[in-house]
């Protein structure tokens, strides 16, 4: 069985929510606790942070894990969805798992836990869990899939919980409203361990009740005392910062050695660390040109008081989404002074290039259809001066074929 061959089988026969979306959804922890029971429960067997919200975790998820490679842990870090490589979903002190070990995984595991018919998500959270115990990390940082409460992840006992924010995304699985997606995503407060709340949103009292029910300590990151430099250069990575300060140093409380200078220089280096990318990632200069991986509206809100300092002749915007998406309701927001050029990535999941450029006429947008996110970006890089600036984005499946 080669590499190719293991991906194959996972993204092919087995439901991959990046892929296909809300069918692959299964609402239950039943088959992560069956097949952790297969694995001899490993998700014991390591010491670990877990990260939830709305936005912002995958960013929390790499600047923590870079500020304990600093500290000398050897960490490992569990995110999704991967940008173009599967192995990016699981790493140990910023090196991707190998695929020697991906095939070992799977030709292992295959027949066994076939009777239990995970997820492709379940299949990866299982994965993670043993690879870390069998490497004997010291810490492993955990970022949640879509949720909290019923998220596969979410069978760990941490060191540490986070919740970075909440906002109206994945309606259909979380809730309709920000008071539903916080009682799903409070889902992750234990018993007896602290939580860190980046932003409530709002919904303070229903983090306070239920971390008193779980007597669990809470503590809400400050707006404006805590700010160091990080590499990562996005404006909405500020409140991103500050959670991790606060949870840095809530973690240097409980004995880890987590100390001021090992907080800031971990957060100048996370992608020399972490090899993150997607996150207000520069490609170009003349035109400049920015990838993110922003996808809802409270993530573009960032993204428009970004622009806003930015100094440029025109803005070019490359934009694909997925289907289950609300433009209506998003493209409110967006410019109408940009020139817009549409795309569709290569994944089911997309939606259709023609339907999305009448969705955005009939919004005020104006642009063209392409035929693929190459000829989109081909085409803005065309007709973009050296003056202009270049946005690209929409989804992480639009910023994985430019990077």
């Amino acid at each position: 069985m080669t590499y190719q061959d293991c991906l194959n089988y996972l993204f092919s026969q087995l439901p991959m929510y990046q892929k296909i979306g809300n069918s692959a959804y299964k609402k239950d922890l039943n088959r992560t606790i069956e097949l952790c029971k297969l694995l001899d429960n490993p998700e014991h067997k390591f010491k670990s942070i877990h990260i939830a919200g709305t936005n912002g975790k995958g960013s929390v998820a790499h600047m923590l894990s870079s500020i304990f490679q600093t500290a000398g842990y050897k960490t490992g870090l569990y995110t999704s969805p991967h940008l173009k490589d599967f192995r990016e979903r699981i790493k140990i002190n910023g090196e991707c798992i190998s695929e020697e070990k991906v095939i070992e995984f799977v030709k292992q595991h295959k027949t066994l836990f076939k009777k239990i018919q995970p997820s492709f998500f379940e299949w990866t959270v299982a994965f993670a869990f043993d690879y870390f115990a069998k490497e004997k990390v010291d810490i492993a940082i955990i970022e949640t899939g879509l949720e909290g409460r019923l998220d596969s992840t979410n069978v760990i006992l941490p060191e540490l919980s986070i919740i970075t924010n909440i906002g109206l995304d994945h309606t259909d699985i979380l809730g309709d409203t920000l008071e539903k997606i916080a009682i799903e995503k409070a889902g992750i407060i234990k018993d007896n361990i602290p939580i860190v709340i980046g932003s409530d949103s709002g919904q303070k009292a229903i983090f306070d009740k239920i971390a008193e029910e779980r007597n669990a300590k809470i503590y809400y990151s400050p707006s404006e005392e805590l700010s160091y430099p990080s590499d990562l250069k996005g404006l909405y990575q500020k409140q991103n910062i500050q959670t991790v300060i606060t949870s840095a140093k809530i973690m240097n409380n409980k004995g880890w050695n987590i100390s001021n200078t090992t907080i800031k220089t971990g957060l100048n280096h996370v992608v020399e660390n972490t090899g993150l990318q997607g996150r207000w990632q520069q490609l170009k200069e003349k035109p400049k040109i920015i990838v993110d991986t922003a996808h809802n509206k409270e993530g573009f809100y960032y993204i428009w008081q970004q622009l806003k300092k930015e100094k440029y002749q025109q803005l070019h915007m490359v934009l694909g989404f997925v289907k289950e998406r609300d433009l209506t309701e998003l493209f409110k927001y967006f410019p109408r002074n940009a020139q817009y050029y549409f795309c569709q990535a290569q994944i089911p999941r997309a939606l259709e290039v023609n339907l999305l450029k009448k969705i955005a006429n009939n919004n005020g947008l104006i642009g063209e259809a392409y035929s693929s996110v190459k000829n989109a970006y081909s085409a803005a890089l065309e007709s973009a001066s050296d003056n202009d600036f270049i946005y690209i984005g929409g989804s992480n499946f639009i910023v994985a074929e430019v990077i």
